[in-house]
C-alpha cells in the first residue's frame, strides 16, 4: 500500500496566504511520518497559483530523511518541468492530464491533444534527468461541464498514456462525482490489463461517501492512494467551491480495517496533525 500525502493540494487553494516558514515546518513534520511520497509543491505560474510561488524556496529548507519519503512536484508546462528536474531532491513530476476539454483548457491552457504531446515531452525530460512522471487523469470519473464522459473514454486515454510508457497513472475524482460503480468498472479493467502500470486513486470526496470510493478501488487492486491530513483542500481550478480531499485519517483507518501493514511514526503523525490544525485554521 502506497500512501501519497498531498499538502500541496491542501495549501494551493487555501483562502489566506501561508508563509514560507509555515510550509517548511509543516512539510518537515510530514517527512518524519513515513509516507511513501509527499506531494509538496508545484512549479506553475504564480499568477495561477500564488500560494505555490515559493516552492523552490521551500524545497531548499526541507530536511529529507536518508531513506524516507520521496518528493513529488506538480508541473503544468514544459518550462515548469525544466525547472523542477534541476532539483535532485525531487523524485516525481506530476502532470494533470484532463479528459475534459473544458478543464484542460481551464487548468493548463491546452487542448487535450496539445496536452498529450506535452506528456510525451515531459516523459522524455524525466527519463533524461532520472525522474519519474506521474500522470493524473483529472476529471477521470466525470465532469461538471457537460463534456463527453463515460468509462470507455477514460480507458481510451489510459491506453494512449500507456503507449508512451507512463508507468504511474492516478485517476482523479476532481470534483467528487465518482460513483462506486464507475470506480469499480475502471480499476477492474485497468489493473489486470496493464501489469506494468501502477494505478492510483486521487479522490475528492465529501465525508459521507469516502469509504465506498476507496473500497471500490481497493477491491479491484488499487494500492496507491492520495490523501491529505484532515481532508483539507481540493482543486481551485475546477469549481468555485472546493470539494474536500480524502482525509488521511480515514485512509489510515481503512488500512487498519483491511490489515494493510503500515510503518508510520505515530508521534510524528500527531505532531503534523497539530501543525495542520494551526496552519489551516478557518
Amino acid at each position: 500500500m502506497k500512501l501519497i500525502e498531498c499538502p500541496r493540494d491542501a495549501m494551493q487553494g487555501w483562502y489566506h496566504p501561508i508563509s514560507t516558514a509555515d510550509k517548511v515546518n509543516y512539510l518537515n513534520a510530514l517527512l518524519q511520518v513515513g509516507f511513501d511520497t509527499i506531494d509538496f509543491g508545484s512549479f506553475v505560474s504564480p499568477k495561477a497559483m500564488p500560494q505555490m510561488a515559493d516552492t523552490a524556496a521551500v524545497l531548499s529548507k526541507l530536511q529529507l530523511p536518508a531513506a524516507g519519503s520521496r518528493l513529488l512536484a506538480i508541473v503544468a508546462n514544459q518550462r515548469g518541468a525544466e525547472e523542477a528536474v534541476m532539483f535532485d531532491e525531487i523524485t516525481y513530476l506530476g502532470y494533470p492530464f484532463s479528459i475534459s476539454e473544458t478543464f484542460q483548457l481551464r487548468n493548463t491552457n491546452k487542448t487535450i491533444a496539445e496536452s498529450l504531446e506535452l506528456v510525451q515531452t515531459l516523459q522524455e525530460l524525466c527519463i533524461k534527468n532520472r525522474k519519474q512522471l506521474v500522470v493524473y487523469i483529472s476529471m477521470g470519473f466525470g465532469n461538471p461541464y457537460g463534456d463527453p464522459y463515460d468509462a470507455g473514454i477514460a480507458l481510451q486515454w489510459v491506453e494512449e498514456l500507456a503507449a508512451l510508457d507512463i508507468s504511474i497513472i492516478s485517476l482523479a475524482d476532481t470534483v467528487g462525482v465518482a460513483s462506486p460503480d464507475t470506480i469499480t468498472q475502471l480499476f477492474a479493467q485497468l489493473v489486470p490489463a496493464y501489469p506494468g502500470v501502477e494505478f492510483g486513486a486521487h479522490f475528492h470526496s465529501a465525508p459521507h461517501n469516502w469509504e465506498e470510493k476507496v473500497a471500490a478501488a481497493y477491491v479491484k487492486g488499487c494500492r496507491r492512494f492520495d490523501s491529505t491530513i484532515r481532508g483539507i483542500g481540493g482543486c481551485p481550478m475546477a469549481k468555485d467551491d472546493l470539494v474536500g480531499n480524502l482525509a488521511t485519517e480515514n485512509l489510515l483507518w481503512f488500512c487498519e480495517q483491511h490489515r494493510e501493514p503500515l510503518t508510520l511514526n505515530q508521534p510524528a503523525l500527531q505532531a503534523a496533525q497539530r501543525l495542520a490544525d494551526k496552519i489551516f485554521m478557518p
